[in-house]
């Protein structure tokens, strides 16, 4: 199959952010309707074909620090002529742009769910291409740009991780209550509210044996595979007490919110990749 065309990818990264907008606006639409629509306009492109230039759209804005279409994983093995396209796209949609920026920073409450444990979902599975899980930073690198930090933004958002931590919190005390253990439900502290960023995790909890459950909650507003930050202090305590230690993901934070929890080291369940260096001057 011949490579992509600038007018082909042009009109797929298009559709893509006219999705993304519309999902940002919680306006219903149809991805394969859109996908249909969008074939007519290619030079016979399969449906695998089309999906998997979205999930390259998704990475590539992940990469930029912008979210993306939920139910699109990203896959970063793409044409550089995508990235260049997605870029100057996306300059040019300061509503969508604009949308984002003002939802980064919106402060938000704990939601009202009905049945809080129901909320539990498995983690999302890897789609990323083996040679980037050998060695992720010399790819990355070599592809490197200013990025837009709306998602570093959005987790620098207090308010959002205050509101995901309380809801965290209520999951653990209905798993612990539902199994017979009140009193350990009672005992579980706000870490982050009561001890501060320095224990390196947010919430103190219990197995039902009665054994620590140490967790972290990193909460967003997108999807599951949305990238998050985590300071050296959250990965060194999450190497040290391995057995004890939890990340709890709580994503599409809202009326319906999700979580998925990643027990155990992150290094061992995550792609790391560094964010920034510090420097002195030799």
């Amino acid at each position: 199959m011949a490579a992509w065309s600038r007018e082909e990818v042009e009109a797929t990264v298009a559709d893509y952010l006219d999705m993304l907008h519309a999902e940002r606006r919680a306006e219903a639409y149809s991805k394969t309707e859109h996908r249909r629509r969008l074939q007519r306009l290619l030079h016979d492109r399969s449906d695998s074909a089309i999906e998997r230039k979205h999930m390259n759209i998704s990475a590539i804005l992940h990469e930029l620090g912008f979210p993306s279409i939920d139910g699109y994983k990203p896959y970063r093995n793409y044409q550089g002529l995508l990235r260049e396209v997605v870029i100057d796209r996306l300059a040019g949609r300061p509503d969508l742009v604009g949308l984002v920026s003002r939802e980064v920073e919106r402060p938000a409450e704990v939601p009202s769910v009905p049945d809080v444990l129901s909320s539990l979902v498995s983690p999302p599975t890897r789609v990323t291409p083996r040679s980037l899980r050998e060695n992720p930073w010399k790819r990355t690198r070599a592809r490197a740009a200013p990025t837009l930090d709306y998602l570093e933004r959005e987790a620098r958002n207090r308010a959002l991780g205050e509101a995901g931590e309380l809801f965290a919190i209520r999951f653990e005390q209905e798993r612990l209550a539902r199994a017979g253990q009140e009193r350990l439900a009672s005992k579980i502290e706000h870490v982050a509210r009561t001890r501060g960023p320095s224990d390196g995790f947010d919430v103190l909890s219990f197995e039902t044996t009665g054994e620590d459950r140490l967790i972290e909650v990193k909460t967003t507003r997108y999807g599951a595979e949305t990238p998050f930050y985590l300071s050296p202090n959250e990965l060194a305590v999450s190497e040290d007490r391995s057995a004890q230690y939890q990340l709890y993901r709580v994503f599409r934070f809202g009326p319906e919110p999700k979580l998925f929890q990643l027990p155990g080291a992150v290094s061992q369940s995550c792609r790391l990749l560094p964010s920034q260096y510090v420097a002195t001057v030799s």
